[in-house]
């Protein structure tokens, strides 16, 4: 007698159990309407915000025979080499740019401690103090330009270079102190907790552990109070007195013509920010 027969093993089938499906030609991705759409938009917007400053870059090359800087008359170099033609115009380029590093400094280190308060202590009064630092965010220019100037005159106090700087930091000290809340709300507090298991002070635990963790928080707001103090105009209009700013000079020189060396010193002023924001960033890369 034969052995027994051993069942007959089933067909392979496309997509049967326990078996990979045949690899197919790989699908292309469709692209909708809405998604090309999204990106031209998209593209519109940054070619929209950016133009002005292409214009303002290329006018600062401007072979311009006139005091009218608004019409292309060709390529030159020459203004780049005459950019203290007019000691006024530097003279307020060096106001704004000492104003804006003083305001920011004094602004960084109080919107710091006022985030951290914010974002880590409940006290009485935080609600008010929340409600405040957003009305002056949120607060036209205009409005708060005439009270200062109305609070500074009803003090006794000249307004001018000092005056500046303090609106300045009254008006930036706010946008610091919601990024740095932002920044010590999502942090660990763990982490602090084992520094201080490990024997460190408050203050080593502050300076070695907190700070290195809100510090692209403190660096975002510093660099938004600089650029918010450079080019302000309004407050500063209203504040300034016998001084002027860059932003001031260039309302003066309007009405008889903006010469080139302001498109020039405006690309300088773009450039290092532009820098600074490009370091800003490979540094937080990094860091992470």
């Amino acid at each position: 007698m034969s052995g027994p027969i051993s069942p007959a093993l089933p067909a392979r089938s496309e997509g049967a159990a326990g078996l990979a499906p045949s690899a197919g030609p790989p699908r292309r991705r469709r692209v909708r309407w809405g998604d090309r759409l999204l990106f031209g938009y998209t593209w519109l917007v940054l070619v929209w915000l950016f133009a002005p400053i292409a214009v303002m870059i290329a006018f600062g090359f401007n072979d311009t025979k006139s005091k009218s800087n608004v019409n292309w008359q060709g390529f030159t170099l020459k203004w780049w080499g005459r950019l203290g033609d007019y000691p006024e115009l530097t003279n307020a380029v060096v106001n704004s740019i000492t104003i804006a590093l003083l305001a920011t400094v004094i602004t960084t280190v109080l919107g710091t401690l006022m985030g951290i308060a914010l974002g880590r202590y409940r006290f009485r009064g935080q609600a008010v103090t929340n409600l405040v630092m957003f009305a002056a965010i949120s607060s036209p220019e205009l409005v708060m330009g005439a009270s200062l100037l109305s609070l500074f005159v009803s003090l006794g106090v000249q307004t001018g270079y000092v005056t500046i700087m303090l609106a300045h930091v009254l008006f930036s000290v706010s946008f610091v102190a919601v990024t740095v809340r932002a920044r010590v709300v999502g942090l660990d507090g763990s982490i602090e907790e084992a520094a201080r298991d490990l024997g460190a002070s408050t203050w080593i635990t502050f300076w070695r552990v907190t700070f290195p963790m809100i510090l692209p928080g403190v660096v975002s707001g510093a660099l938004l109070a600089f650029a918010l103090s450079i080019d302000d105009f309004v407050i500063t209009q209203f504040t300034s007195g016998a001084t002027v700013t860059f932003p001031l000079w260039i309302y003066g020189a309007v009405r008889i013509g903006v010469p080139p060396q302001v498109n020039i010193l405006g690309t300088l002023i773009f450039a290092v920010g532009v820098v600074i924001a490009v370091v800003n960033t490979f540094t937080s890369r990094r860091r992470t």
